[in-house]
């Protein structure tokens, strides 16, 4: 069985992703780190990216590499509030998640 994954959910994945580094980093070092933890296409990926940048949690800059230009992702301060909120949100949904495998606890 598969949990399906929501977008705001695969947006605090890649923000998470993202965070790792001051400098920032690439999509398809992205896709695959967020690979590590559940099953997703770069065709799924680069619209996060964009709405992530459209909505000013991420900035975008590009670099030389290997004779080719490569777009780098990193968080804005947006971004770093956003991705708190969501780590917050994340441990008190978790939390009660796994009471209720555990036993049902209400609370």
């Amino acid at each position: 069985m598969v949990f399906n994954t929501g977008s705001t959910l695969l947006d605090a994945i890649v923000l998470a992703v993202v965070s790792r580094t001051d400098k920032g980093t690439y999509g398809y070092s992205i896709t695959q780190d967020v690979r590590s933890v559940l099953e997703i296409s770069e065709s799924t990926l680069y619209p996060v990216l964009r709405r992530l940048q459209k909505d000013a949690c991420l900035e975008v800059y590009d670099e030389q590499h290997g004779g080719r230009n490569r777009r780098y992702y990193r968080l804005t301060d947006k971004g770093r509030t956003v991705l708190a909120e969501y780590k917050t949100e994340w441990l008190n949904y978790s939390e009660k998640i796994t009471r209720m495998f555990e036993g049902g606890v209400k609370g």
